[in-house]
Order: structure tokens, then C-alpha cells, then sequence
């Protein structure tokens, strides 16, 4: 059982066109987007501090960090209180399909006196067009059952607009940008706020948008890439 439940919804943008079913005209069959490779960089995964695992159908990708971790209150520096890894992943999918998706799940560990506010902020994008992104945002107050510390999953789950797509049939490089940070209203309350791990995910199962692309579009000029829509990130405490 969850000990304590908490959704954070942002605001939706326009919503996607009914989504295409795989195998038909519109979307190619399940399984042909794959991870080709993964990369990360930040002040809170240096280099060698960071394990990777992939599933057998290079569909899911998790990520272990060893020092993404923030720390408040007397004996530390600023730069413990916030910092950032971002995730690298390039993707490649079928010639003749534009395509959307994203599922991440994150673990952690927060322990934050009364006084602390932890976040855990997390954009993504594609390098392609960085100005388009879509962000979830955890946020959550120290004190109670966090005095003595308790894990948290943070669960974001992106959907597309029909005005935000990869290339067409080429390899994108999406980022997830994540950072954590910690303020306190006085300067003797301390805390801590970790990520220990990221599953990203991209399956046929949630929020896939396809279509099919159309003569001229390349992925190149005029088509723009990224993620838009009803980005949701539940937050839930506890084993």
C-alpha cells in the first residue's frame, strides 16, 4: 500500500487526432522503434557514475545513478542543493512514419524536515527543435512521515499533439532533462532529495501517436519534432 498519493496534472495543450492503430496504412507494425544508443551528462551523473540496461527489444531503457543526489541544511554549499542529469537517447524508427511516445518512471529517496521543499523537475526534448518542450514538475513539503525519510516514485507519462512530430523515417535525438533542488525557510532545517533511477519506455501500449508522412516531408525544413500534450506526473510515497 501507498502511504500517501499525490497528482500533479499540468495544463493540457491541444490534444492529439484519434490515434492510428499499428500495422494499418497510418502506423507500421509494433517494435520498430528502437534505442540505437543512450549518453548522459550533468553535475549530478559525472561521467562513470551512471549504469544503463536495456530490454531485449530496445524499447526500454533504465538508467541507475550513483551521485544524483541534493542535499540542504548546515555544512553544505550551495551546489548541493540543486542538480542536474540529462538524458540522451537516440531513437530510430520505419521510413515513411512519424511518430510521438514517450513513459518514464522514476525512484528516489526524500528526506526533508519541516521547512524543506524538495522538486523534481523534468523537461523533454528533441534536440531537433529544443524550443518545443513538454515538462512535469513534483513538488513536496518536508516534515511528517518524510522527518525520517521515505522512497517516492515520480510517473510521467507524454502525449503528442497532431503539430509536434519526428522526422520521418530518420534517427532523433530525444533529452530528458531532469533536476532536483531544495530551498528551506531556515537555515538549520536540512534535508535530502535523491533520483536513484529512470525507466524510460516506448511501447505500443501508451499515449503512441503515428502518421503516416506525406510527399515532401522529410523531417528536414518545414517538420518540427518534439513532444506536446497532456504531460502527467503522479507522485506516490512509499513501498
Amino acid at each position: 500500500m501507498h502511504s500517501k498519493l499525490v497528482s500533479f496534472l499540468l495544463p493540457a495543450l491541444a490534444f492529439a487526432s484519434p490515434m492510428p492503430q499499428a500495422g494499418t496504412g497510418n502506423a507500421p507494425d509494433p517494435g520498430q522503434i528502437t534505442i540505437i544508443s543512450s549518453s548522459y551528462s550533468g553535475s549530478g551523473c559525472p561521467q562513470g557514475s551512471v549504469s544503463t540496461s536495456t530490454s531485449p527489444d530496445k524499447t526500454v531503457i533504465t538508467f541507475g545513478f550513483d551521485q544524483f543526489q541534493t542535499y540542504i541544511g548546515p555544512g553544505t554549499v550551495p551546489a548541493d542543493h540543486s542538480k542536474n542529469c540529462q538524458l540522451h537517447l537516440s531513437l530510430k524508427y520505419p521510413g515513411g512514419f512519424q511518430y510521438a511516445v514517450v513513459d518514464a518512471t522514476y525512484h528516489g529517496w526524500a528526506r526533508l524536515d519541516a521547512g524543506v521543499t524538495g522538486q523534481f523537475i523534468t523537461s523533454y526534448f528533441f534536440s531537433q527543435d529544443a524550443a518545443k518542450t513538454s515538462t512535469t514538475k513534483m513538488s513536496v513539503q518536508g516534515g511528517g512521515k518524510l522527518l525520517t525519510g521515505e522512497v517516492y516514485t515520480k510517473q510521467d507519462s507524454i502525449e503528442t499533439t497532431a503539430t509536434i512530430w519526428s522526422p520521418c523515417g530518420n534517427t532523433g535525438l530525444l533529452n530528458l532533462n531532469n533536476r532536483l533542488s531544495l530551498t528551506a525557510s531556515n537555515k538549520t532545517a536540512s534535508g535530502e532529495l535523491s533520483n536513484d533511477d529512470a525507466t524510460v519506455a516506448f511501447t505500443q501500449q501508451l499515449h503512441v501517436a503515428w502518421r503516416a508522412c506525406t510527399p515532401g516531408s522529410t523531417g528536414s525544413g518545414g517538420d518540427v519534432i518534439g513532444i506536446g500534450g497532456t504531460p502527467n506526473s503522479d507522485l506516490s510515497f512509499g513501498q
